[in-house]
């Protein structure tokens, strides 16, 4: 189901609902040599929900955000609300594909699935690898998924659940292996804690010192905890993000200079145009011209 939201051109496609189990908030797709519904295909769009496919054959390439996948063979993709999607044509598809929502995962008790790795995704990775025992591991537990959902019950959501959690759990301990992502620590936990209310308020804040604010700690162990960690100023994550958002649009959208600044929260398009040409060297226009000269 598509929608667009005030002010913005971009389509958000939510889930619909099918006739077997009618939720709103989690789907299965079975795809066995037919072909996907092509309403997406080459259109720009996000989803409000996050979705994790095993891909056993495909022979296409799709786009999460300004990078490009050519589906491999049993692999893994996966993608979340903030992403830029664009599909290219797909011939016959075999591949299962797990859809669910934010509000799926707040379902359980302790809602600490939403703080899985591959749910935070805070590398940015979008295509999991797998060992063939990694891979027999998998399809034994999207068989038990899938089993679960065709049978509607008083048990299923619980049922459903707990088999998402081992999943999604199995998954993160391959992400951050294939990530190579460092120990954790009380400092690299700050760090991450950091980047992910980026993710979520930057449109509005803009100042470091307003994170610590919403952290509970002063901008200077912030910003002196951040640098050590990342190597770089913490102002620079706040400006990095805005810039990886400007780009998305630029690159997969029409929508012109002055409302992309609009959406983004600045007060005027030359403020805009100087921001992004200090971060990036280059004009919003000329990224626009190079980026869609190159990929073509």
């Amino acid at each position: 189901m598509q929608t667009i939201h005030p002010n913005q051109q971009l389509p958000i496609y939510t889930i619909e609902p099918d006739e077997i189990a009618a939720n709103k908030n989690f789907r299965v797709y079975q795809f066995v040599g037919t072909l996907p519904s092509q309403s997406e295909l080459l259109i720009p769009h996000r989803k409000d929900h996050y979705l994790i496919v095993l891909i056993r054959q495909a022979d296409s390439r799709q786009w999460i955000d300004m990078t490009p996948y050519k589906l491999k063979n049993n692999t893994i993709y996966f993608s979340g609300p903030n992403h830029i999607i664009v599909k290219e044509g797909f011939t016959q598809l075999w591949s299962t594909g797990i859809a669910f929502t934010k509000e799926f995962l707040s379902f359980q008790e302790n809602a600490s699935l939403s703080k899985l790795p591959i749910i935070e995704n805070l590398y940015d990775g979008h295509e999991l690898l797998l060992s063939e025992a990694d891979l027999n591991f998998v399809e034994d537990l999207l068989t038990k998924i899938n089993t679960e959902y065709l049978q509607p019950s008083e048990w299923q959501q619980r049922m459903l659940t707990a088999y998402l959690t081992v999943l999604l759990t199995y998954l993160s301990r391959l992400y951050t292996e294939q990530f190579k992502e460092a120990e954790h620590s009380t400092d690299r936990l700050l760090l991450k804690s950091f980047q992910a209310k980026i993710n979520e308020c930057y449109r509005e804040l803009r100042e470091v010192g307003d994170y610590a604010s919403l952290l509970n700690i002063s901008a200077g162990h912030l910003s002196e905890v951040v640098k050590i960690q990342s190597g770089k100023p913490a102002i620079k994550h706040i400006h990095e993000r805005l810039v990886l958002e400007a780009q998305r649009l630029l690159f997969h959208t029409p929508q012109s200079l002055k409302e992309i600044a609009f959406e983004l929260g600045f007060s005027d398009t030359s403020y805009f145009n100087r921001f992004f040409k200090r971060e990036t060297g280059l004009t919003p226009a000329a990224y626009r011209a190079s980026i869609r000269e190159m990929y073509h």
